[in-house]
């Protein structure tokens, strides 16, 4: 006897066998119970989602008599009476499955039309499938819209597609559509089980979930690929011999570099690469396992109790979940997506995934969540080394608390007036004559002297209005930085992230007596406080200088950046152009001739 595949012999046969498909069952059952038929349906979804089962189950309900034969059209078909025995074996005289792939011209669906007008044989009503119905040409959709609109009531049509994208709105607005959904991985788990107990083969939970992922939504897909892996194992469904099967790439080599990523470790994260290039796994499942680990994680962080903890895998995302802050976890996440589709652009697979590897580690700052931990004192030198890795790196001592300037204590400037931003109105929105506040000018009365300053507070606080001037606490230390920074970007000695780096750090001292010359700078973004970044600084910094210096940066709150000096710059010609508009005497006369005339806010802009 010949060996009938698990697809065809575990199709469903009712309803009730139906998986997956809940919201389209329920719709259905309920239109046959309450007689509510309409005489065109259309099933639409991905391969092997149960499109031409569901139409068969629609036939059978359709035409079923009952064991008894006095059964009527019924939401449970009994499956022993002869239309129901004749549809499953495919010999049912008024059941016509029509292949539009093969048959899509006008002269072959024709003949089918023409025997529309003959009342069924044997059965309660005709019923004609027609799959893959998008294939059809033109001429043959234009020939079957009038029987598709007002069939006779004993015909019933059934189309089913792939891609309903392509079948016109003519015919779309003659059906009745359901959308038949991708099977998630749970659910085709538990239906492989299923059928795996019911042939009596052993099968280990890891094999069923590889089995359950690469079927990608499809039962069919599913059913097929575990007839291939039963032949594999001989007889069982061992998860290793699964794995060697599909070519699947073992979670455990996604920990690894995830790990390596975390610790920012170049050398473990390629000789892992060459050990999975070693292992013949492909690059593809290597990043498609990593973004699954990574989704697993930042559903750790955001929700933990969304996670199913009796899975082993969910554990070791848990775990790495604290290791990676979220927007590190995302980056690495697209970056692996992306990835993907940049592996067939590569000379080879293997250099791809490197490629894509040394990307993650470029733009991944330092391991752990994003925090800004207190600026250990520069008088305990063993604890200030414990922080700044860079300063044990090289060996050298930590400068004196004396030669440097503490990050608290800062050199205010003259008073600088801070102009309140006018609460001007939107330009639609038209103002009565007089209603424009006066400006206020707040003077500052301390003296220029040496203040202590709690950078949090004093960080410059924005007043939501093109036309406010920034206030910035100027250093003499920011002085000199601010003019280093410049020079170095007009000589192109640093851009990109570097740049952006210099331009955001606050210089808290340089210690010219160490050997080399010390420079602690301070910055509150995290992400740009990376090994890589601060190496490429600090030798553009030596290159500027033209001396070797030992620079460590730190993360903390900022007060007197060249970032925050130009923007206070930018935004005081600003204001001086706004001046100059509103000072015009031209201007002026035209506000004075037309009252309810203003100069709209953002319109002014410096050059």
């Amino acid at each position: 006897m010949s060996y009938l595949v698990l697809a065809r012999k575990y199709r469903p046969r009712s309803f009730d066998a139906l998986v997956g498909q809940e919201h389209v069952v329920q719709a259905l059952a309920n239109a046959l119970t309450q007689g509510r038929l309409h005489h065109a349906y259309l099933f639409t979804g991905t391969r092997g989602v149960g499109k031409t089962t569901v139409s068969r189950i629609l036939a059978k309900s359709l035409n079923c008599t009952g064991a008894d034969g006095q059964g009527g059209i019924t939401a449970s078909p009994c499956g022993v009476c002869s239309a129901c025995r004749d549809i499953d074996a495919g010999r049912f005289v008024d059941y016509i499955e029509l292949d539009a792939a093969s048959n899509r011209t006008v002269e072959e669906i024709t003949p089918l039309l023409d025997q529309a007008v003959y009342k069924p044989v044997v059965g309660r009503f005709k019923v004609y499938l027609i799959d893959e119905v998008h294939m059809l040409s033109n001429t043959a959709f234009n020939a079957m819209l009038k029987t598709l609109e007002e069939p006779p009531e004993y015909l019933k049509f059934v189309l089913a597609t792939t891609d309903p994208q392509k079948v016109p709105a003519t015919v779309l607005s003659r059906c009745l559509q359901f959308n038949l959904r991708p099977m998630g991985a749970r659910t085709v788990q538990d239906h492989l089980a299923h059928v795996l107990a019911a042939e009596g083969i052993p099968a280990e939970a890891g094999a069923l979930r590889l089995l359950a992922r690469a079927a990608r939504g499809s039962m069919r897909d599913a059913l097929s690929v575990t007839d291939q892996a039963i032949a594999f194992g001989g007889g069982a469904l061992v998860e290793s011999a699964v794995r060697d099967m599909l070519g699947a790439v073992d979670r455990s080599h996604a920990i690894r570099l995830i790990e390596a990523l975390a610790d920012r470790n170049g050398r473990a994260l390629l000789a892992e690469a060459d050990a999975l290039r070693a292992l013949g796994l492909s690059a593809v499942g290597t990043l498609e396992e990593m973004a699954d680990l990574l989704q697993q994680m930042a559903v750790a962080q955001a929700v933990p109790d969304a996670l199913d903890t009796s899975e082993p895998e969910v554990l070791a995302a848990a775990r790495l979940s604290s290791r990676l802050a979220a927007d590190e976890i995302q980056l690495i996440y697209s970056m692996a997506l992306h990835g993907r589709g940049e592996l067939s652009l590569a000379p080879d697979e293997h250099s791809g995934l490197v490629m894509v590897l040394l990307r993650m580690l470029a733009f991944c700052p330092s391991g752990g969540p994003a925090t800004h931990e207190p600026v250990p004192s520069l008088a305990k030198p063993a604890a200030a080394a414990a922080v700044a890795s860079r300063v044990a790196r090289h060996e050298v001592p930590v400068p004196p608390v004396a030669q440097i300037a503490a990050p608290a204590v800062v050199a205010r400037p003259q008073a600088v007036a801070v102009r309140v931003a006018e609460r001007t109105p939107p330009p639609w929105v038209d103002a009565e004559i007089g209603d424009e506040r006066p400006v206020e000018v707040l003077e500052a009365s301390t003296p220029a002297a040496l203040v202590a300053v709690d950078p949090v507070q004093a960080a410059p606080q924005r007043v939501p209005s093109a036309a406010a001037v920034l206030s910035v606490a100027t250093t003499p230390l920011g002085d000199r930085w601010a003019g280093v920074v410049d020079a170095m970007a007009r000589a192109g000695s640093i851009s990109a992230m570097v740049r952006e780096l210099a331009q955001q750090s606050q210089c808290l001292g340089i210690d010219e007596a160490a050997s080399p010359p010390a420079w602690v700078l301070q910055v509150d973004r995290e992400t740009l406080r990376s090994t890589a970044q601060c190496d490429k600084l600090e030798a553009a910094l030596k290159q500027h200088l033209g001396s070797d210096i030992r620079l460590e940066v730190r993360g903390g709150a900022v007060i007197d950046t060249p970032a925050l000096r130009n923007a206070a710059e930018r935004e005081r010609r600003q204001h001086q152009a706004e001046q100059i508009i509103h000072d015009d005497a031209a201007v002026r006369a035209l506000m004075d001739q037309y009252p309810s005339a203003r100069i709209v806010p953002g319109s002014v802009k410096y050059q």
